[in-house]
């Protein structure tokens, strides 16, 4: 359907990944996705070594088809997970906050397919001079951490700045989406909030609430001042948030206010004091369906429009 060369690179038939969101991309949404043709993703987060790696050997028997590991790495875990990802012969890793440079190597010698999601053309550029395979770059509309550029803006930029593949996430969430990100010049796509109402997903039925009522304006960016700004459903935690940036509050208050804020969220159902991670595109996001149907969907979708459109040309 798709003609990308990150099906050839990940072994795929669509040219998807899967966000990898903290407490929310585990063994069950990671091996439903690969099970339906793109590339599912476990999350690190903030987990220990352990957990992350039981969560791949469950993912591996819930599925023969490739999957990814995404490695936050402000977590204090993160070298260890870094070799856990060689140890368990993991397809690809994704990176995320943070510069992967010093695990580059290692991984690459043993066949480990590196792409880090990038917030710029700079640092798409110096990812690509450290040898990695493609970059995910990531406009602002996405969910969860967050940088600047809105995707519309920093897909055809990045695309020109490098050779190696691009691929496209924030504010992805059906075919319209994916096309347009296509037409900018990206060889594949990620999306993560549509993947938070999946049958698949074992968030709790609160937050997925929470994604299926959302509007246009529901999602705010939250944490600015910190450097690490998140992107987040307006709640009475977004609102404490704004305080401390009002009052220019010390880094301590931040990190004390979201202290297992997206823990709350996910596991207990907190939608007042939870950190409600999405994407603007959850005003999109109308109803549950299984990892299958979202992903051929938002295909076909894509298919029609691009065909249609093209007889107007």
């Amino acid at each position: 359907m798709f003609k990308s060369i990150i099906c050839k690179l990940l072994g795929i038939k669509y040219p998807l990944i899967q966000g990898g969101m903290a407490w929310i991309a585990d063994a069950e949404l990671a091996s439903a996705v690969s099970n339906a043709g793109a590339l599912g993703v476990i999350a690190a987060g903030y987990a220990p070594g352990e957990w992350v790696r039981e969560e791949i050997r469950n993912t591996k028997r819930l599925t023969k088809k490739p999957f990814g590991l995404n490695i936050m790495l402000l977590n204090p875990n993160a070298d260890e997970i870094a070799r856990i990802a060689i140890q368990e012969k993991v397809k690809v890793v994704i990176t995320g906050a943070g510069n992967p440079g010093k695990y580059i190597e290692m991984w690459k010698e043993n066949n480990i397919l590196v792409f880090p999601v990038i917030p710029s053309v700079a640092l798409a550029i110096r990812m690509e001079r450290a040898g990695v395979d493609a970059v995910i770059a990531e406009g602002g509309e996405a969910g969860g951490h967050v940088g600047e550029i809105t995707t519309m803006s920093l897909i055809p930029q990045v695309a020109d700045a490098i050779k190696i593949p691009v691929l496209a996430a924030g504010g992805i969430a059906d075919g319209r989406g994916l096309a347009a990100a296509w037409m900018l010049g990206a060889s594949g796509f990620q999306i993560g909030t549509r993947f938070l109402v999946a049958y698949e997903c074992n968030i709790h039925k609160n937050y997925k609430q929470k994604i299926l009522t959302a509007k246009d304006t529901s999602t705010i960016v939250t944490g600015r001042p910190t450097g690490h700004p998140v992107r987040i459903i307006k709640n009475r935690l977004a609102r404490d948030f704004q305080q401390l940036d009002k009052r220019n509050a010390s880094l301590e208050e931040y990190e004390e206010l979201g202290k297992n804020s997206l823990y709350r969220a996910v596991r207990e159902g907190d939608m007042d004091y939870g950190s409600i991670m999405a994407g603007q595109s959850a005003g999109l996001v109308k109803k549950e369906q299984t990892c299958k149907e979202i992903i051929e969907e938002i295909f076909l979708e894509a298919k029609k429009i691009i065909v249609e459109k093209g007889k107007l040309i």
